[in-house]
Formats: C-alpha cells, sequence, structure tokens
C-alpha cells in the first residue's frame, strides 16, 4: 500500500537549534575582504560612513566591548578584544552560542533606558556582520518620561545667578541656551564664522546626525554676545574659531559647561541635578510651545529627526500647566476693564519661530 508522498523534515527555528551544532559564519560579501582586518578601526568606519556623532560612537564601543569580553562556560578571557579581526568577531557573537543572550542576562539591573541603548549598539553590530538578530531578546519597556523644565521662579534665580557668576561665561551659555535651544555640543562647537549677527542667527554645522540647522537670536542673546566678544578677546588673541573659550583660551567643552550648570545650581537655590544643559533646552522648546509654536517650526529649530521627538513637549508637566491656566485666568480678569491690559510679564526666554522682530 502507498505510503503517500515522503514529507521532508522541515528547518529547525534559530530557538530550536543546539548551541553546540558548531555552526560556520560566513560574512556578508561586503564585509569578505575585511575579514582578516581588525574589526575596530573597520566597524569605526562603518559608523562614521552613517554619520554617527563622537558621542554615539563611543557610546556603542562601551556597550560592544562587554559584549565581547563575556565568556562561555569553558572559555578562557580574551586578553584584548580590539585586536580580533573582523572573522573572529562574528564568530564570538553568532546569536546561536549563547553568548550574546549570557551578556543580555548581566544587564538585568540597568535601568530600562541604558538597557535599550546597549540592546542597540550590540543589534547594530550584528546587523553590520550580517547576523539576525534572536527575536526573544527585545527592548524593555520603559515609562514615558516627561521633559524636566524649571519653573519661572527657577528660571529667574539661574538667570540672576549667570549675572553675577565670576566667569563671565555664564551669562553667555544660559542666555543662548534659552535663547536657541542649542545642544551642548553645538554651543561648544559653534565657531565665529558660524555666527551672522545682521541676520540674528548662527549655522550649526554637522550637528546631530551629521545634519546642519539654522538657529536664530533675540535681542538679549546678541547682547550677551557682544558683551561676551569682549571678554574673549582678554582670553585669545584668535579671531577666528570658536566662540566660547575657557579661561586658558581653549574651547569650551561640554564637560566645561556641566561645572557650570553645577555652579549655578548650588548659587540659585536648586537641587543637585535640577539643572543641565538639557534642561535649559526643554525650556526653550515649551516655551515656544507656550506662546503657540507649532511643532514642525519647533522640530526645525531643535534639529530633530522626526516629530515624533518633538511631540513629547504636548505632555506638558502639572507645574507647566498650573502657569498656563494662572496666566490665562489672570488675562482674562484684567479683560472686561478695557483700562490698564498690562501684559503679564514672561521671564521666558521670548523666541520667534520665524525670526527676530526689528526694532
Amino acid at each position: 500500500m502507498d505510503a503517500g508522498p515522503s514529507r521532508e523534515r522541515r528547518a529547525l527555528r534559530p530557538s530550536q537549534r543546539r548551541l553546540n551544532e558548531g555552526l560556520h559564519v560566513d560574512l556578508p560579501p561586503r564585509l569578505q575582504h575585511l575579514a582578516r582586518l581588525p574589526w575596530l578601526e573597520c566597524y569605526l568606519q562603518q559608523l562614521r560612513t552613517e554619520g554617527k556623532s563622537e558621542n554615539t560612537q563611543k557610546t556603542y564601543l562601551t556597550s560592544i566591548r562587554p559584549l565581547l569580553d563575556t565568556t562561555l562556560p569553558g572559555e578562557t578571557a580574551t586578553d584584548d578584544v580590539d585586536v580580533l579581526c573582523v572573522s573572529d568577531v562574528a564568530e564570538r557573537v553568532e546569536p546561536l552560542n549563547g553568548r550574546v543572550d549570557r551578556w543580555v542576562h548581566s544587564l538585568s539591573d540597568l535601568k530600562p533606558s541604558s538597557f535599550n541603548t546597549k540592546l542597540a549598539a550590540a543589534r547594530h553590530l550584528l546587523n553590520w556582520l550580517g547576523h539576525r538578530w534572536p527575536e526573544h531578546l527585545v527592548r524593555a519597556r520603559a515609562g514615558r518620561r516627561l521633559p524636566r523644565t524649571l519653573t519661572r521662579r527657577e528660571l529667574s534665580n539661574v538667570l540672576e545667578a549667570a549675572r553675577w557668576h565670576e566667569d563671565p561665561l555664564a551669562r553667555v551659555v544660559v542666555t543662548m541656551m534659552l535663547d536657541t535651544g542649542l545642544r551642548v555640543s553645538e554651543i561648544c562647537d559653534l565657531d565665529l564664522d558660524a555666527v551672522d549677527v545682521d541676520d540674528q542667527s548662527a549655522m550649526v554645522r554637522s550637528g546631530k546626525g551629521d545634519k546642519d540647522r539654522l538657529v536664530l537670536f533675540t535681542e538679549r542673546t546678541l547682547e550677551e554676545l557682544e558683551l561676551w566678544l569682549e571678554q574673549r578677546a582678554l582670553r585669545t588673541e584668535e579671531t577666528s574659531g570658536p566662540v566660547l573659550v575657557n579661561r586658558r583660551g581653549a574651547r569650551l567643552t561640554p564637560r566645561g559647561v556641566q561645572r557650570l550648570m553645577e555652579d549655578l545650581s548650588v548659587a540659585s537655590g536648586l537641587p543637585r541635578g535640577r539643572l543641565t544643559p538639557h534642561v535649559l533646552r526643554h525650556n526653550f522648546a515649551t516655551g515656544l510651545l507656550e506662546r503657540g509654536a507649532d511643532l514642525v517650526s519647533i522640530q526645525r529649530l531643535l534639529g530633530h529627526a522626526s516629530i515624533a521627538t518633538t511631540r513629547v513637549y504636548l505632555e506638558i508637566g502639572d507645574q507647566t500647566l498650573r502657569e498656563v491656566y494662572h496666566r490665562a485666568q489672570a488675562a482674562r480678569s484684567s479683560m472686561p476693564t478695557g483700562v490698564d491690559e498690562k501684559a503679564l510679564e514672561d521671564v521666558t526666554p521670548s523666541t520667534s519661530v520665524v525670526g527676530v522682530e526689528q526694532p
């Protein structure tokens, strides 16, 4: 009796395969000519080709090295993973040998955001090597965090502390961040030839994602910048190069800005960590939103690649909501009189989404 057509056994899923199958790893054609070259140099070149910033490159390498250092049972530790070749790294992180799983398990105590950052770095490496990321290794679910901002009173205290700080850098740094929304790396990288005083603007070159964008100045920004340039001439004779220089006449660094923020935080009576460069950037964005700016304009001014990143500012916190409510109610109560309709004082920086009003 005919038993019917024979059925071939289905190929096993990756999750069904045993770890000791001894599978040979073949590099994708685009990497075969790099097989015996040092992986680190080749991978860094790939990151640069993709336009990854220096900070992103450092973050990826900080995450990837512990993965490569992870040992499996019976293995001895590698002396220096940086000297491995591309082919060796591809075999080392082969998803079916268990190394990636063992490394991911070691990250269990991290915060969701840190965990996801490291997973993103490892996933990028595996994709580059032609591996498929294991489906069972998923991102941690992180609660949505609203942007931290300073209240009106806190912001006034910071501006006052910056005005009287011993380092004149404090005034110009705080003002520029509040009025332009510059990232800390962007304000440090800003050069004199990128500033157009007549146009009341500056061009950020090779910002995050290796993109250029225009930032706009207020009259207050220009005044503080003019005062700062007088101080800058006392620190360096260079008439080109960085806008912001430290006491030694060298380009200001992000760490130098962070130290300024720490000093201003103490001087203005804020808790530790309450004042950061990114908090000032958030204040810039929420200030624009409160005054009616549309999300697309805010996205362009902030240099966000996706408007989804900008949309988080719609989720304003309770304190900001209270301030908006009380300002609106105060304005409403003054409307029936028709007399002395004095505009409410707004100490939040006033930045136009289309430019700076001409006097």
